[in-house]
């Protein structure tokens, strides 16, 4: 595959840091402060497939844009101070990075605000492996919108179809595909029951990745 692959696109929560647990975490302390609850399957389906805000809940339950906001502020400074206590990286991914740097251009397409995205990268020290980022705020349109994972593409002046993506979520590879790009995904626990086959193959690690290149 590595002759086939011009670059390759990693997404950041749930393929390099655990963070998706800790986001899960500060949204539901949030919500439960102005007494509601977070199913964690509607989580799953409005955040990890749709790619829509979770906050779009408190707007249907009746709260004003306002009362929306102050709660998205809160649960935003919740998140940035559970980075702050400390973040898990995800399995393999020092080795493969190390292993894949100079190999071939990399680069990370998030959803995550710059601003937490960078709290988070200050502890593992990975973005000396990347050309650059692309965060919430370089873009317009979200995932499952192709639209970041395209910019990615044109910042490296490369093809979509000779990019490869690798993603934990539904509303990842449903970008990856609209972008017409490869995508890989290695689920997680939050995101295992999703429906990915459209996926060129599924990991059991990031650890498979080298291999599968080298085929």
């Amino acid at each position: 595959m590595h002759g086939e692959i011009d670059a390759i696109f990693f997404d950041n929560d749930g393929v390099l840091v655990d963070t998706e647990p800790l986001f899960l975490q500060a949204s539901q302390e949030l919500f439960a402060s102005v007494s509601l609850e977070i199913d964690l399957d509607e989580y799953r389906d409005i955040s990890l497939r749709q790619g829509r805000s979770i906050m779009d809940l408190f707007a249907e339950r009746g709260a004003s844009p306002a009362a929306v906001e102050e709660l998205r502020e809160r649960r935003n400074a919740r998140y940035a101070e559970l980075i702050e206590q400390g973040v898990a990286v995800c399995d393999a991914v020092p080795e493969v990075l190390a292993r894949l740097h100079g190999v071939l251009p990399m680069a990370i397409v998030t959803s995550s605000y710059r601003y937490h995205f960078e709290l988070t990268h200050r502890q593992t020290g990975f973005l000396r492996y990347f050309e650059f980022s692309l965060a919430n705020g370089d873009y317009e349109r979200h995932k499952p919108h192709p639209e970041p994972y395209l910019r990615a593409a044109e910042r490296l002046g490369v093809a979509p179809a000779r990019c490869l993506v690798v993603e934990d979520s539904e509303r990842g590879l449903r970008a990856a595909a609209a972008a017409g790009m490869r995508c890989v995904v290695v689920p997680t626990e939050l995101t295992a029951a999703s429906d990915f086959s459209a996926a060129q193959r599924v990991l059991g690690s990031l650890s498979e990745l080298p291999p599968l290149l080298d085929e």
